[in-house]
């Protein structure tokens, strides 16, 4: 299936797309895959707000702020993702789930992916109205997309205990 046909069908009934992707086994090159485009997507955002901010402070270029941004998205986003996946698969098995790694970190991974339109249309916010009432309401409406995305496809992970998925 296509991945922005997912990313579309996530914003209406994410636990599903994400027990279809998971359906297809235990494939950490899809969950590197999936992880990294979501972080050159978050990476990309980023470039209006940082264009916007050195044409208004001229003290830093902004070829440096790509490169602060470049560094930070690219190299240490992805691991802080996987300590963080690492971390829920371990509570998840502290309750007593049946979930693995693998699903565990796709979980997390699929929802970067699938909430990246919304942070490329606040970045887009933040770069051409810049600060402003309606560029915080679509930044919370993206970290809510995040967390509606991970929170949903964890708790679809933690009901393999119950329903005995894996």
């Amino acid at each position: 299936m296509s991945v922005v046909l997912d990313i579309i069908r996530t914003y209406r009934a994410p636990r599903e797309v994400l027990r279809r992707r998971l359906s297809g086994g235990a494939r950490e090159d899809r969950a590197l895959a999936t992880l990294m485009a979501g972080c050159v997507l978050l990476f990309v955002a980023q470039w209006p707000r940082l264009s916007r901010e050195a044409y208004l402070d001229e003290t830093i270029g902004f070829d440096a702020r790509l490169a602060g941004a470049l560094f930070g998205w690219i190299f240490v986003m992805p691991l802080v993702f996987y300590v963080v996946a690492w971390v829920v698969h371990l509570v998840l098995r502290v309750t007593g789930s049946a979930s693995t790694g693998y699903q565990s970190r796709m979980a997390l991974f699929w929802a970067i992916l699938a909430s990246s339109p919304l942070w490329l249309l606040t970045g887009l916010m933040a770069g051409f109205v810049g600060p402003s009432h309606v560029t915080s309401l679509t930044g919370i409406l993206a970290l809510g997309s995040f967390f509606v995305f991970w929170l949903g496809g964890v708790a679809e992970i933690a009901s393999y205990r119950s329903e005995g998925r894996v």
